[in-house]
C-alpha cells in the first residue's frame, strides 16, 4: 500500500468531468453540497474554443469561490478537424495537427489563463511538452496544472514517467488498469493519477466501484472520476444541449455519493473529508 497523499495530506480526491460550462458547474455545485460529496476538481471536454469568455470568467469565479479546480479542454483536436483518420482510428482523436493545431492549443492556454484558469487538460505530446516549457521559462503560470486527458492515455510506468518529465502535473490512466498496474505506474512518477470509476462508454463503459479501494492502496494520490455508462455523448455542448448536459452533472454527482458509501463500508480507514481549503497542488482559478 502507498502511503503517497496530495500536499494537503489526502489519498483521493474526487473529479467530476464533463462540467461543460458555469450552468452545469451551477448544478454540480450544489447537487454536491445536498448530497455532502466533497468536489474538489471539474473537468470540461468540449474546450476552451467552445466557451464564450464570459462562460470562461464565470467558471473562474465559481471555481476561486469555492476552492474548486477548473480544468478546461485544450483544442482544436484531431476529431473535429478536416481530415478522416479519427473515424478509422479513434485514438487519433485528440491530437494536435500541424503546427497551426499546436499553435492554435498554446493560444487557448494564453486566452484561458488570461482569464483566470489555471488547469487545463492537454491530449497531445507535442502541447503538453511545449506548454511545459512555457511553464518553466515563466510564460505560463507557474502555478498551472497540465492535466493529461484520457484520450492520452497512459498504460505503463515508462510512459507516466515520461509525461511527468514533459510537464504533466497529473496524468489520466487507461480506464482499464488494474490495481497492480496502477500500483507499477506510481511507483513510476509522483504526478497524482486520475482514475475513471466509471467509464463513460467511448473508453470502456467499465463500473469499477468495487475496486475503489484497492485502486487507493495501489495509486494514491489520485482522482477519483465519475463518468457515466449509458450516456449521450455531448462535446460539443451548447445552448441545444445544456438541459441533459446538467442532469447529467447532476447524475455523476450522484455517482460519487455511492462510491463514497461503498467505500466507507468496505474501507472505512480510507474514509477521508475535504483537505485544505486552497491546497496550492490544486489548479483553482485565479479571476
Amino acid at each position: 500500500m502507498t502511503d503517497t497523499r496530495f500536499s494537503d495530506g489526502l489519498r483521493y480526491r474526487i473529479e467530476i468531468p464533463s462540467v461543460e460550462g458555469p450552468d452545469v458547474f451551477r448544478a454540480v455545485l450544489e447537487e454536491a453540497e445536498a448530497r455532502d460529496v466533497p468536489v474538489r476538481r471539474i473537468s470540461q471536454g468540449s474546450g476552451v474554443m467552445m466557451l464564450t469568455d464570459r462562460e470562461i470568467a464565470e467558471m473562474a469565479e465559481l471555481g476561486a469561490e469555492r476552492g474548486v479546480e477548473v480544468s478546461l479542454f485544450l483544442g482544436p483536436r484531431g476529431a473535429w478537424d478536416a481530415g478522416g483518420q479519427s473515424f478509422a482510428a479513434p485514438g487519433v482523436g485528440g491530437i494536435a495537427r500541424g503546427e497551426a493545431g499546436v499553435a492554435a492549443c498554446v493560444a487557448e492556454a494564453r486566452r484561458g489563463v488570461t482569464l483566470g484558469i489555471r488547469s487545463f487538460l492537454v491530449a497531445d505530446v507535442g502541447v503538453l511538452a511545449t506548454l511545459g516549457h512555457l511553464r518553466r521559462e515563466g510564460q505560463l503560470p507557474g502555478s498551472l496544472v497540465l492535466k493529461t486527458s484520457v484520450l492520452l492515455p497512459c498504460a505503463n510506468p515508462e510512459t507516466a514517467r515520461a509525461l511527468e518529465e514533459l510537464g504533466a502535473s497529473t496524468i489520466n490512466v487507461a480506464t482499464d488498469l488494474s490495481p497492480a498496474e496502477l500500483g507499477e505506474l506510481r511507483r513510476a512518477c509522483s504526478a497524482p493519477l486520475d482514475v475513471y470509476v466509471e467509464v463513460p462508454d467511448d473508453q470502456g463503459g467499465f463500473v469499477r466501484f468495487y475496486e475503489m479501494p484497492e485502486m487507493i492502496r495501489a495509486a494514491a494520490p489520485m482522482y477519483v472520476k465519475l463518468g457515466i455508462r449509458n450516456a449521450p455523448n455531448i462535446y460539443p455542448v451548447g445552448i441545444h444541449l445544456k438541459d441533459i448536459a446538467v442532469k447529467l452533472g447532476r447524475e455523476r454527482v450522484r455517482r460519487a455519493e455511492l462510491v463514497l458509501r461503498l467505500l466507507r463500508e468496505l474501507a472505512p480507514e480510507l474514509v477521508e473529508g475535504r483537505g485544505a481549503e486552497r491546497p496550492p497542488d490544486l489548479g483553482i482559478p485565479e479571476p
